[in-house]
């Protein structure tokens, strides 16, 4: 006979499952290990994931930093997964079971997550079999909603990456004229492809302010989307801002404080916009955008998802994600 719970005591697990998922257990070491993961509760999804986009916002984290506590809850920071509604918790009626869905969360570098059912945003049939990195998709909506870009608007893109080349694309089809800058030759290239009219290289800040103020007649940008997240970027996108123009801060600057030239934001007089989202309402709607976006055709991230690793290759990801060799642009984990 078993003997009685004591009182207080945590209920037994229902449903238990065993999945791998990444832990980051030091500077620039990930290990992966078996992990349970218990029965959804109440509000709650368990979601069989297909895959997990890398992010460059979880650089720091592998590098290490001294802020961050080792080791990181197994999975996290994944937070670009997607995958199948496995199992629902009590009250959820949507998503039911066997929807797919982009899942906002934090702990997605694994087989499974659990999320709250309105984190788990259902996919349409016509994404169906295409990896879909919801978060970063989503920011880049927000990102673009944000700028206020028009037809006929003259943007300059400061950073070529994931989520600059989503932004050039978007304002391309938004009728802009669209000034893409990089350091990297790759992404210049996926830069024109996408629709930029010119593509001037910011290794070379003197001439890239000089080629962007003969393209403007002195003028500078409407707008300008700084998305490398430096000191070097912000600086080169004020240069880039013309008088009463908006200066949209798109990068993550994650790693110290920064300086800005306040003379010149003052005597331009410029808008900046802090375009990061912390409602997580706004994530959602942001997400359910650019589901409605892709499906329509209106953005298209494949040719973007250069890079597939599986689970246990997370490590060489991210060293290519800092190396950012010819040919790299976004990387996806595979479970």
């Amino acid at each position: 006979m078993r003997p009685a719970k004591e009182q207080g005591s945590l209920p037994e697990a229902v449903d238990p499952v065993r999945c791998t998922a990444a832990v980051f257990s030091g500077p620039k070491e990930i290990r992966t290990t078996s992990v349970s993961v218990p029965a959804p509760g109440p509000g709650q999804v368990r979601v069989k994931l297909e895959g997990c986009g890398v992010c460059g916002s979880n650089l720091p984290v592998w590098e290490g930093r001294p802020w961050f506590d080792y080791p990181l809850p197994a999975g996290a920071p994944g937070h670009e997964g997607w995958g199948r509604v496995e199992a629902v918790g009590g009250g959820v009626e949507h998503p039911s079971v066997g929807t797919r869905v982009a899942v906002l969360s934090h702990h997605a570098y694994a087989e499974y997550d659990l999320v709250d059912a309105c984190a788990a945003i259902p996919l349409p049939a016509i994404l169906d079999g295409q990896p879909f990195p919801g978060e970063p998709l989503a920011c880049a909506m927000n990102v673009f909603q944000r700028s206020g870009i028009k037809p006929g608007t003259t943007v300059a893109v400061v950073g070529i990456g994931f989520l600059g080349a989503l932004l050039v694309s978007l304002a391309v089809k938004a009728g802009a004229r669209v000034i893409a800058l990089s350091r990297r030759r790759y992404a210049l290239d996926v830069a024109r492809r996408l629709g930029a009219m010119e593509t001037p290289s910011s290794d070379d800040v003197r001439g890239a302010v000089k080629r962007v103020k003969a393209l403007t007649n002195d003028v500078g940008c409407d707008c300008v989307l700084e998305v490398a997240g430096e000191q070097s970027t912000l600086d080169l996108a004020t240069e880039l801002t013309r008088i009463r123009g908006r200066l949209v801060i798109a990068g993550y600057h994650q790693d110290g404080p920064r300086t800005v030239n306040m003379q010149l934001w003052n005597w331009r007089g410029l808008d900046v916009i802090n375009a990061h989202e912390r409602d997580p309402q706004q994530y959602v709607d942001g997400l359910r955008a650019a589901i409605a976006a892709a499906a329509t055709g209106r953005i298209d991230p494949a040719p973007l998802y250069t890079h597939r690793f599986a689970l246990e290759e997370l490590p060489r990801a991210f060293e290519l994600m800092r190396s950012r060799p010819k040919g790299f642009l976004k990387a996806l984990v595979l479970p």
